[in-house]
């Protein structure tokens, strides 16, 4: 009992799931009472079962299972859930239940399947259900057989799918257990209680037996249509609405449910395919072709037998249906005839629709084959046509079927017309337009009257059967000259016929006879539904019809087009019209006389003809009168038109008279009925006056009356030939204005324009110019309506008249034609008539291009040319197509009619040479443009295949095919295409190209129909399966076609077709639909739509706007799609295109009419919180792939739809790389914009780049990085903090590339890494860090390594997670790597940490390998070590990352072994790639070669060291450069023991404290900033920071960038502590810059960045807001002026070039910004003056040249603002009015000068200020020369002397100058140099006194001179370091670009120079040290030192190490080798050397 008690206590979900069946049984029971409470059905209880409920129905214990299937029957029926269990809960059912031996588990069982059916998962428990059949327990197939019999029974077969259940059937009946035969035999009875007679052919093969008894049991079926007796819950409602109308007894909502139900279900559908193909004989071919009828029979009689088969599979029949045509046609045997026609009858009626492309082919055969008189033969031939007409439509054959019916034969026309009878009866109204009937009832109309009986018989019975299906209403026009017993006798045969679609379609031809045309819509839409086959979808009935009867106006002007129309020719048009209008005999003069006289007064009649020319005018007006008085039916138009004609008639002399009378004619036509026999009468008369200059306009006015009376288009011809047949040229032009005019008044449609064309062709070739003018206007207005098509008809002109025809076509262009204003009114029936539309677009399309004359060329089409096209050689192949595309060309325009083409050119279609599948391709287009409209019929047989191209690899194939489709499409329209199954079938082929081109295409197409052929279903299934393609295309292209799909087949459908789809599938495909539902286009309307056609171009483009409202569903040429830029090209009018706009608001022309004007991040509240929560809740997929695959980028997509801009969405997953691109510009465009927006999707954007890192294109991962870069800018700056989902979903995988091979992007990664600290903590970024060092990839690891090492040193050990133990142990690892790089990562990443934290490392690393503990102590070691030690060795070991550093970083080329603190060297890395990544270009490069570079640093540092070493450096053997050398004696003042203290100790404290500068604790930085004050503020211990100034500020800058991006941000910091720390740093910072010395020592590229943090501090608006802000900003200013002053000027002007260019390039930098650099610029320019003299010119005019070369003038001049532009101009015209002409001598930095325009400006400078000056400037800026302000008297010697000086001051003449300085002075000893010197620099001046010390010395030989002189001369005049240099290039740190013959030379000159070293040290301090830098300990003097440099340099050469011997840690040398360096710069030194001298005593 024990246990019991244990089980009781437990949940009852834990029960069910409990070992002891009784605590199961007791947990189910009380499942069953929760259930039955639990009243709300999304109630969450629900789900905790969730899990549980197959456990409910597969329990082993029996009794407790009953309990379980009783719960599990209730969880399903109440559950919302329920359904996602469907699958396994039935599976179990089926396993576990229906084997078991109680009754109750089995109907509990059965129940529970039921109940899932009623819950909407039919399909699921189906698919389970018949996976049982195949069970080997009996009992369980039974009980899925009865389960699936009583599902079909309730349900219906709406619902249960019988199809799979027939499939099966067979096998159930050959069971061996009797009791599977039994419930398969009940199953057969239900099934066929629901389809009756479409299952007997499945069933055919049964046991006989068997089908006996089933044939007994369906007799006794009751008759009734069955109705489901159990709904679905959805349909529920419906259920409740049949009960209410069963008790009124009514029954209409079920019978109109059949009407669906029944013919839901085709035997055939329910057929297996049967592929026969590969079945035929092998000899088949060879046999049918055999002499013998007895072989011939043999093999049709195989074919026979394979087609009897009542359902083939497709395949390519083209071969076979080749060979039985050719029997049906030749074979004289006519029983082989019938037989052949008997296979034709099996392929189509086992094909059907799939046999439609072969249907053109077969027809006129079998029709001409009707001529035989045998009662078999012509049956056999009756079947197949018959059976052929099914799988194709009329409209296809109907060429073909009219051609025949012109044969002589009786029997071919009587039974042409049968067939077309019998073809009637299977048509509707709505698949019978009247574009169809109306040749078909012409054709018909001639053999009502032929000869033969029979044909006579068949003719009316064909006429009946057509007025029976579409009315009368729809016939009679076509009737109106039949005489009343015929008309009897079609109405007749019309009563007796029985159409196909039984009552329905009777009913619609009776309603048509009263009812007005839309009456007809209800009809075709019953019917519609029924007939699956020829129906085009009934929907569009009320669309299409109404506007025509609605629009009463415009449809009219479009009447005449019927005539024209469908490509009849012109008498049948004549022919067609007359049967509308008056119809009036001819009268005899003597009956016209009479009716006159009855009308008008008979004076009037008697004066007509009288010889006073009054008395005829009185008449006239008489006659004017009555005729304005007579009533319109009383009228006698003709007798009154023969009275005005008779004599003197036309040949009236006198013009008022003739004036009076054509104004009669006008008035006759316009009141009375006017025949076109009356205007027969005048028309010549008219023709004839219009050329007169007083009657012309009358006679227009009365032929435009005629023409209004008559129909323009008959006018015209009537006019045309009558004008042409004259000589009269006046005639003539006026004729052709006339017309001209007409047409813009009447419209165009009509019009006969063949004939037209041949009178223009003549008034084009006529003498008179007034006519070829005339005829270029009317071919002008002709265009306006036809289109470029027109020109064709021209082409062979002579080229000035056609360059004229062409400017006239010029001027049209853009034009739309006018809307008719006549020719409305009149006909009234017209009107009605045709306001019928089934057709008229195919009229008024085809019209002009069916009026061309086109060639036969299908005698062309030999069999050699077929057999060449088909032949083995690609050579010969070529050839024979080469052949095809030549006649075509030649032919211009072809007949349909091509022969054998077709098939050859299939066969091209797949060629292996894709070569020629382009060629074939092109002319396929060639050919569709040729044929025209007809290409209609090659649809099938070849359009199709074009479409199979669409699927090949190649993308420019694939392109020339999709250019083939659409040129077809042109022509044909789209409904040829989307009928039948061929569409749907290469939609179903598993080839992603061909599907997305497909999809695209259809897409394009679809939004233009008005209605589609009810086969567009056909391809949804297709289109599901290509919502789930696994290529990323096809299911974006599959998303776009759905709403097109949708809008033409509607939502129900569409989500019926999901039925068949698996239950994930189905949901999936679900949603889709309601997205697509809420983006559903409307339909376009009719008149829109013609209107916004602008037909690509195609000939009958223009005819459109005219006609606009008898557009149509069938039309053929409306389909193109409307793309927006033809449009205008068109000139389309502007109606059509706003009507293009509303048409299809979702997607059509997506490109052209988005808006992107909108925000591209909408905000979408809880957006991204729901999208956590989501993906918390596992709804939806966690952001975690080793690729994407397409579910996650599909989701992505999904939720970016709601918050991302829909054209911005479409560019980010587009396929082609450029587009992510241009979605990526587009983002940085909007990044400040919308930074609202950009948060709101962060998480979005990010994941969205983390697709981009897994693409292959390098330009969009940069794109990518450079835009997180300023992404994450702008994050810190918004103080946003990453969220977990955000950071876990892209770190890793920025990460990866970090990795990368390429340098920029590792080094983008890494400045990403840095910035994101910023806005998530350091310390959970490690981790992913750690994982990073994981990676296979070594680049990835070591870099990952060294980001760990940074941050350790940033952030300290608390970054190490979990625990520092165990990431140093991970860390460790690495040191045995086998990757260098890798190995060198580690290292020093844990030397960093040793650094930070000493030997504590080693016990958190644990034990390592001996070996590499032994690497590890060896770094740390030699880390701690002096760098002078070795330094060549140190160069290869130090790791990597720092031998990529800017130049500015040199200071840190020392590896790990340098003195400053590796902390702050990590800092500063990362920093100036980050700077670098921002400000894209490096500072200009250090233009000082090392080896002249000077590091006092080390000098003064090392000295504790040397000191023992120092004897043996003086016996250096130097003899061979030059004498030995005498040390002179310091004279300097001792330097305090305190100082030198400090010096042997303290520098690496200094480095200690400046470290702590840069530390995130603002009390450490605090500390130490007041440490270095206080050594600062005292004179004599500051010079204890030389050599540390770059260091210290860097340190400094690092802390101002802590303070804005991260203290400032920090909520928690008070703001207080803050403004010390900004104190203390600019209190330093100003102590520092106010001691000169210092302050020069700060090298360019520190300055930059020291600059722009100030001026970024002075900007940081959070700041102002703080109480003492105003205080900070204002020391800030104080202290930016001071180091504009007291730094190195070139270095500052420098730095403030780079940063002005940095800060206009980068995007993100703000306006201000720039402002205030150029303001500091500014002041530099004002320093100038002053300071032009200790600047390196070289240099800075470098900086200019690479400003000027990334900002050209015209980029400038794109600046918001003038400054930048206005700043370089000042500046540089600043320099040249200091320095003159000279200013071009500095240019000798720059390498291509041609580069930017610098030299350009500077040239046009100097010429300006000359053309101002004179020359006189040049002498006066000279360097070092001063203004003489001396009398003119002694102008002479201040010329002088400026010229001495101008030499001294030039590099070759210094030495001339000097010695020619010498000599003047001894002769003139009182003459004052003075004024000359004192306005030149401190440095000049010393140069000048030392060089004229020497020459003293020289010439009275006092001995040897100091050493220093010896270089000095170079040094201080040189602008560069050699003469020779080529280091330009930027960032070129190293110098590596400097050969070894440079140094050489420069070698040469210092021993050359040396050599003079032989007097006693003077009191100035050596100036070697500007040119020294020695990496050997330091020597005793100066001397030494140039020694052991000398020697080194020589070293150096041989070991090609120049580039790497070490760099300049102070930078300060930079500048000092040029003339530039300034009096404190040497001061400086002066002072350090000596220092160093003493210190060494």
């Amino acid at each position: 009992m024990g246990d019991d008690s244990e089980w009781m206590k437990l949940p009852v979900d834990q029960k069910c799931e409990h070992k002891l069946w009784k605590a199961r049984l007791s947990g189910y029971e009380e499942a069953l009472k929760i259930f039955q409470k639990i009243k709300d059905e999304k109630s969450p209880e629900w789900s905790k079962f969730l899990g549980l409920i197959k456990k409910f129905v597969t329990d082993s214990n029996a009794v407790v299972q009953l309990k379980g299937l009783e719960a599990a029957l209730v969880y399903v029926e109440n559950a919302h859930v329920a359904g996602k269990t469907t699958g396994e809960v039935v599976s179990g059912v089926v396993s576990k239940v229906f084997n078991q031996p109680k009754a109750k588990a089995k109907e509990l069982g059965i129940e529970i399947c039921l109940m899932y059916i009623e819950i909407e998962k039919g399909e699921a428990v189906q698919e389970e259900l018949l996976k049982g059949l195949d069970n080997k327990n009996p009992k369980i197939v039974v009980a899925c057989i009865e389960t699936l019999r009583k599902a079909l029974s309730e349900f219906g077969s709406k619902i249960i799918l019988l199809k799979p259940i027939i499939k099966v059937l067979p096998k159930l009946f050959e069971s061996r257990e009797k009791a599977v035969r039994d419930e398969a035999k009940l199953i057969a009875v239900e099934i066929y209680r629901w389809i009756r007679d479409a299952l007997r052919p499945p069933l055919q093969n049964i046991n006989s037996v068997q089908l006996k008894e089933l044939e007994e049991e369906w007799v006794k079926l009751p008759t009734g249509t069955p109705k489901p007796s159990r709904f679905l819950r959805s349909q529920q409602e419906l259920e409740a609405k049949l009960e209410q109308q069963q008790s009124a007894g009514g029954d209409a909502e079920g019978g109109g449910d059949d009407g669906d139900e029944v013919p839901q279900i085709d035997a055939y559908e329910l057929l297996e395919a049967v592929e026969i193909l590969s079945k035929l004989p092998k000899d088949f071919y060879d046999k049918i072709e055999a002499k013998k009828w007895q072989e011939r029979k043999e093999a049709l009689e195989a074919v026979e037998v394979l087609v009897k088969n009542p359902k083939l599979e497709a395949g390519d029949y083209a071969d076979l249906v080749k060979a039985l045509k050719k029997v049906v046609g030749k074979d004289t045997n006519v029983m082989l005839v019938a037989l052949a026609a008997k296979c034709l009858t099996g392929l189509a009626v086992g094909l059907r629709k799939k046999f439609g492309q072969y249907a053109g082919h077969v027809v006129p055969t079998i029709l001409e084959k009707f001529k035989e008189k045998k009662p078999q033969v012509v049956q056999a031939l009756q079947e197949a046509i018959d059976a052929i007409f099914l799988t194709t439509t009329l409209q296809n054959i109907s060429e073909d079927v009219l051609a025949v019916m012109d044969n002589k034969n009786p029997t071919i026309k009587q039974q042409t017309s049968l067939f077309i009878a019998r073809s009637f009866r299977h048509c509707t109204a709505s698949t019978l337009p009247k574009s169809l009937l109306k040749p078909f009832c012409a054709a018909l109309l001639k053999h009502i009257n032929d000869s033969a009986p029979e044909v006579r018989d068949a003719a009316f019975e064909a006429l009946g059967t057509a007025l029976k299906v579409v009315g009368e209403k729809a016939v009679n026009p076509f009737l109106a000259d039949v005489d009343k017993l015929k008309l009897d006798k079609i109405k007749e045969c019309s009563e007796k016929v029985e159409l196909v679609h039984g009552k329905k379609a009777g009913l619609a031809a009776d309603k048509k006879d009263f009812k007005p045309v839309p009456g007809r819509t209800a009809t075709s839409g019953a019917a519609g539904d029924k007939d699956t086959k020829d129906i085009s979808a009934p929907k569009p009935g009320p669309l299409k019809k109404a506007p025509a009867t609605k629009a009463g106006g415009p449809p009219k002007k479009g009447k005449p087009a019927a005539p024209g129309g469908a490509g009849s020719t012109g008498t049948k048009n004549k022919k067609g019209l007359e049967t509308k209008e008056i119809v009036e005999p001819e009268l005899s003069i003597e009956v016209c006389e009479d009716k006159a006289s009855a009308v008008l007064p008979a004076t009037c009649i008697q004066l007509l003809d009288s010889s006073n020319w009054k008395e005829r005018l009185a008449c006239m007006e008489e006659f004017q009168k009555a005729v304005e008085l007579m009533d319109r039916t009383e009228m006698p138009c003709q007798a009154l038109v023969r009275m005005l004609a008779k004599k003197p008639g036309w040949k009236e002399t006198n013009f008022q008279v003739m004036q009076m009378k054509l104004h009669i004619v006008a008035l006759i036509a316009q009141k009375g009925n006017f025949s076109k026999t009356s205007a027969q009468i005048v028309l010549d008369g008219l023709v004839d006056k219009i050329g007169d200059v007083k009657c012309g306009n009358n006679a227009k006015e009365a032929m435009t009356a005629i023409a209004e009376a008559c129909m323009l288009p008959w006018t015209a011809e009537q006019v045309m030939s009558m004008a042409f047949s004259q000589k009269n040229p006046k005639n003539q032009s006026e004729t052709l204005n006339w017309l001209s005019n007409a047409i813009k008044e009447f419209g165009f449609s009509g019009l006969n324009v063949k004939a037209f064309i041949s009178n223009v062709k003549t008034a084009l070739a006529a003498t008179n110019p007034a006519v070829r003018t005339s005829a270029i206007t009317l071919l002008g207005v002709m265009y306006l309506y036809v289109g470029s098509s027109l020109r064709m008809f021209f082409e062979d002109e002579k080229p000035a008249l056609l360059s004229q025809i062409d400017a006239e076509f010029e001027k049209m262009q853009g034009q739309s034609p006018p809307a008719p204003t006549r020719g409305i009114s009149k006909h009234s029936i017209s009107g009605t008539d045709e306001g019928e539309d089934g057709d008229e677009p195919d009229e008024v399309g085809t019209d002009v291009v069916d009026l061309l004359p086109r060639t036969e060329i299908s005698d062309k089409i030999t069999s050699e040319l077929v057999s060449k096209i088909g032949d083995k050689n690609w050579k010969i192949r070529k050839e024979g197509l080469d052949e095809v595309a030549a006649i075509i060309n030649e032919a211009k325009f072809i007949q349909p009619n091509i022969g054998e083409l077709p098939t050859a050119l299939k066969g091209r279609l797949n060629d292996s040479n894709k070569i020629l599948v382009q060629q074939t391709l092109n002319i396929l287009q060639q050919l569709a443009v040729a044929m025209g409209p007809n290409i209609k019929q090659h649809v099938k047989n070849l359009g199709i295949p074009i479409i199979t191209v669409l699927g090949d690899s190649k993308n420019n194939v694939r392109a020339a095919a999709l250019a083939t489709v659409n040129a077809w499409a042109e022509q044909t329209g789209m409904k040829e295409w989307l009928e039948g199954e061929d569409l749907s079938e290469e939609l179903k082929k598993e080839n992603p190209f061909l599907r997305q081109e497909l999809l695209g295409w259809l897409a394009e197409k679809l939004p233009t129909l008005r209605s589609t052929p009810t086969d567009l279903i056909l391809c949804v299934p297709h289109l599901y399966s290509c919502l789930e393609d696994r290529n990323g295309d096809v299911r974006k292209k599959a998303q776009d076609a759905l709403p097109f799909f949708m809008m033409h087949l509607g939502y129900e459908k569409m989500a019926k077709a999901t039925g068949k789809l698996k239950p994930t599938s189905k949901d999936q495909v679900l949603a889709m639909l309601e997205k697509a539902k809420a983006n559903m286009p409307a339909k376009p309307a009719a008149s829109a739509k013609a209107t916004s056609k602008p037909m690509g171009g195609s000939a009958p483009a223009k005819f459109q706007p005219a006609s606009a409202p008898v557009e149509d569903s069938v039309s053929s040429t409306v389909e193109t799609k409307p793309d927006p830029k033809k449009a205008k090209a068109l000139g389309v009018s502007s109606k059509a295109k706003s009507a293009q706009g509303k048409k299809v608001p979702s997607k059509t022309s997506l490109k052209e009419d988005e808006d992107k004007s909108g925000p591209i991040f909408i905000v979408v509240p809880n957006g991204k919180e729901q999208r956590m929560k989501d993906e918390k809740g596992l709804k939806v997929l966690k952001w975690n792939f080793t690729t994407p695959r397409d579910e996650y980028i599909e989701q992505l997509k999904t939720q970016m739809s709601s918050c991302v801009a829909k054209w911005l969405q479409d560019e980010m997953f587009h396929s082609d790389f450029q587009h992510h691109n241009k979605a990526l510009a587009v983002m940085v465009d909007h990044l400040e914009s919308e930074k609202e927006g950009v948060i709101g999707c962060l998480d979005l954007i990010l994941k969205w780049l983390t697709l981009r890192f897994f693409d292959t294109n390098t330009s969009v991962l940069m794109k990518a990085l450079e835009y997180l870069k300023l992404l994450f800018t702008l994050l810190s700056e918004e103080e946003y903090h990453l969220t977990e989902n955000e950071a876990s979903s892209f770190i890793p995988y920025l990460i990866l590339k970090v990795g990368e091979p390429k340098d920029v992007i590792r080094k983008d990664v890494r400045a990403i890494l840095n910035r994101m600290c910023l806005v998530y903590p350091a310390s959970k970024m490690f981790p992913f860090i750690m994982e990073g060092t994981k990676s296979k990839n070594s680049k990835q690891r070591a870099e990952c390594l060294e980001e760990l090492g940074c941050l350790v040193e940033s952030y300290g050990m608390n970054v190490c997670q979990p625990t520092p133990g165990k990431a140093l142990k991970e860390i460790a690892i690495h040191i045995g790597d086998r990757d260098n790089a890798v190995r060198n990562a580690a290292l020093n990443t844990i030397v960093t940490v040793y650094n930070v934290h000493g030997d504590q490392v080693f016990k958190l690393i644990g034990t390592l390998s001996e070996k590499d503990m032994s690497m590890l102590e060896e770094r740390i070691k030699r880390s701690a070590k002096r760098p002078s030690a070795a330094p060549v060795k140190q160069m290869e070991e130090k790791p990597p990352r720092t031998q990529s550093v800017n130049s500015n970083a040199n200071m840190l080329r020392k590896g790990p072994a340098e003195d400053m603190s590796s902390k702050l060297k990590i800092m500063y890395r990362t920093y100036r790639i980050q700077a670098r990544s921002m400000g894209g270009h490096p500072e200009a490069a250090q233009m000082v070669r090392r080896e002249f570079q000077l590091d006092l640093d080390e000098i003064e540092n090392d000295n504790g060291t040397v000191r023992c070493e120092m004897p043996e450096l003086v016996q250096h053997k130097l003899d061979d450069i030059f004498e030995p050398v005498l040390i002179p004696e310091p004279k300097i003042r001792a330097v305090s023991p305190h100082f030198d203290d400090m010096h042997s100790n303290t520098a690496s404290t200094i480095n200690f404290i400046i470290s702590q500068v840069a530390s995130g604790d603002i009390n450490t930085s605090i500390q130490a900033l007041t440490q270095i004050d206080e050594v600062l503020r005292q004179e004599d211990k500051a010079e204890a920071m030389s050599g540390h100034i770059d260091q210290f500020l860097i340190a400094t800058f690092m802390q101002l960038r802590l303070i804005y991006n991260t203290h400032m941000a920090d909520e928690k910091l008070e703001k207080d502590e803050i403004i010390k720390l900004y104190s203390c740093i600019i209190g330093n910072m100003i102590s520092l810059f106010q001691i000169e010395s210092l302050a020069r020592e700060a090298s360019t590229g520190v300055l930059k960045d020291l600059m722009h943090g100030l001026i970024t501090l002075m900007l940081d608006s959070r700041i102002e807001d703080l109480e003492e802000g105003q205080q900070v900003i204002r020391s800030v200013n104080l202290l930016v002026v001071k180091v504009l002053e007291k730094s190195d000027q070139t270095n500052i002007l420098s730095a403030l070039l780079v940063l002005l260019q940095d800060s206009l390039l980068a995007t993100a930098s703000s306006p201000k910004f720039s402002e205030l650099v150029m303001k500091c610029l500014w002041r530099m320019v004002r320093l100038l003056p002053d300071t032009i003299n200790s600047i390196n010119l070289d240099r800075i005019l470098l900086d200019i040249h690479i400003f000027m070369k990334v900002f050209p003038k015209e980029k400038l001049k794109q600046c918001k603002s003038e400054f930048p532009i206005r700043t370089l101009k000042t500046l540089l015209h600043t320099l040249c009015k200091l320095k003159g002409p000279k200013i071009l001598d500095h240019l000798t930095m720059i390498d291509n000068k041609n580069e930017s325009e610098l030299e350009a400006h500077l040239c046009r400078m100097m010429k300006h200020s000359m053309d101002q000056t004179g020359s006189k400037s040049e002498k006066e800026t000279e360097k070092g020369a001063s203004r003489i302000d001396e009398k003119s008297s002694k102008a002479k010697v201040n010329d002088f002397l400026a010229e001495i000086f101008k030499k001294i001051g030039s590099k070759e003449n210094t030495k001339e100058g000097l010695a020619e300085l010498y000599e003047y002075k001894k002769k003139y000893s009182d003459a004052d140099i003075e004024p000359f010197l004192k306005n030149s620099s401190q440095f000049f001046q010393s140069y000048v006194e030392r060089g004229l010390r020497v020459i003293e010395m020289e010439r009275e030989g006092k001995g040897r001179l100091p050493t220093s002189t010896g270089i000095s001369p170079q040094t201080e005049v040189t602008c560069m370091p050699a003469p020779t240099s080529t280091v330009s290039s930027i960032g070129n740190t190293n110098g590596e670009e400097v050969g070894p013959s440079v140094y050489l030379e420069r070698l040469k000159i210092l021993r050359q120079r040396c050599g003079l070293d032989n007097t006693k040290q003077d009191e100035r301090p050596p100036l070697t040290s500007l040119l020294s830098k020695p990496a050997v300990p330091p020597v005793a003097s100066s001397t030494d030192m140039l020694h052991s440099k000398l020697s080194q340099l020589r070293e150096s050469r041989e070991q090609h190490q120049h580039s790497d011997l070490e760099s300049n840690q102070t930078h300060s040398s930079g500048t000092m080798t040029t003339s530039s360096s300034s009096t404190a710069n040497i001061d400086d030194l002066k002072k350090r050397l000596e220092r160093i001298k003493s210190s060494r005593k």
